[in-house]
């Protein structure tokens, strides 16, 4: 497990939120005589730096996506004045939970963590939450845990509006097939999304292929180069369910001989390559996912809950981006 402890600091980049969950909003009910202890005590416990929070994640910690939603709960522990232990399990189970359990043994304060898969967690999360320590998801949900709320995308939502940009610009019709390629195949995000996908796709006839890429770069080029190669001829569009696909889509179609816009793409976008294959025309929309707020947010929320505030609520994060608006995004790639 790596650990970013972080005990002082004051406010930065997000200072209103900082403040709610540093006392800022104690400070602000201060003024009410009724209110004035239970806003002093508020403050001088996120003085103290005692809280301990664990993120905890399913993915890599070299993929772009987790290093900037790595930033994001660094920055949140630095703003907030606690200690936020992270961890990757590598699409590993078992090291998730076992990143949990080491959570909830440690008594933390909160924890953050994401679904690799749907019910995967259930048993671990239900452990936390009857051990009064409150579970906050991110990146890819799983209501059935009984978590107490959700920081990311509403993935079958992002299916939907794929498959919606596909069908309203007209570039695929009845009796089309759509290649949706994906690392995993049967992942919590790519069951989700394909569900969004289906419900505009079936009613239409139009047809979709989920086929797995693989997880490793070299091996997901390798992939989906050996099966654009042999169906580049009967594929109206494609749909990419996940950022490692998405980043390989200007080099496997320069690779087999696909022209910019000859095949229409949408999908994921939180890669740089993804960035840059929206620029030159590669990929047509691409959904940013706010992984700073995904690393963030949850230990905001998960604060709010430690000083007696509410915190049960949802928290969607995307947009959907295009040549003419990827400048927004591609400058915090870049970075």
């Amino acid at each position: 497990m790596q650990d970013t402890p972080f005990e002082q600091g004051g406010l930065s980049r997000r200072k209103l939120l900082g403040a709610a969950g540093a006392g800022g909003l104690g400070l602000a009910v201060a003024g009410i005589s009724a209110k004035t202890a239970t806003a002093q005590k508020i403050v001088a416990k996120a003085a103290s730096g005692s809280q301990v929070y664990y993120w905890c994640s399913h993915g890599a910690p070299n993929d772009q996506i987790w290093v900037i939603a790595n930033q994001g709960a660094t920055d949140a522990a630095r703003d907030l004045s606690v200690t936020v232990h992270t961890s990757f399990a590598n699409a590993n189970v078992a090291l998730q939970e076992q990143a949990i359990t080491s959570a909830i043994s440690a008594g933390a304060a909160g924890i953050a963590t994401s679904a690799p898969e749907p019910k995967v967690l259930d048993a671990v999360v239900k452990q936390a939450m009857a051990a009064n320590i409150p579970v906050i998801m991110f990146n890819s949900d799983d209501p059935t845990t009984g978590r107490v709320a959700y920081v990311g995308a509403d993935l079958t939502n992002a299916g939907v509006t794929w498959a919606q940009y596909l069908v309203s610009r007209k570039l695929v019709k009845r009796g089309d097939t759509v290649w949706l390629p994906v690392e995993v195949a049967g992942a919590s995000y790519q069951v989700l999304e394909t569900q969004g996908i289906a419900s505009v796709f079936k009613p239409l006839g139009i047809k979709y292929q989920v086929v797995e890429a693989g997880s490793t770069p070299a091996g997901s080029i390798a992939q989906m180069r050996s099966y654009l190669t042999a169906n580049k001829g009967k594929i109206a569009a494609m749909i990419g369910l996940g950022d490692q696909v998405m980043s390989n889509t200007a080099s496997v179609f320069k690779a087999v001989g696909v022209k910019p816009g000859q095949i229409p793409v949408v999908g994921w976008g939180n890669e740089l390559l993804t960035a840059q294959a929206v620029q030159s025309g590669y990929v047509l929309a691409a959904l940013w996912q706010y992984p700073d707020s995904q690393g963030y947010l949850p230990i905001v929320l998960l604060k709010m809950i430690s000083d007696g505030l509410g915190a049960g609520y949802n928290v969607t994060t995307t947009a959907l981006y295009n040549k003419a608006t990827v400048g927004n995004y591609i400058k915090y790639l870049q970075s």
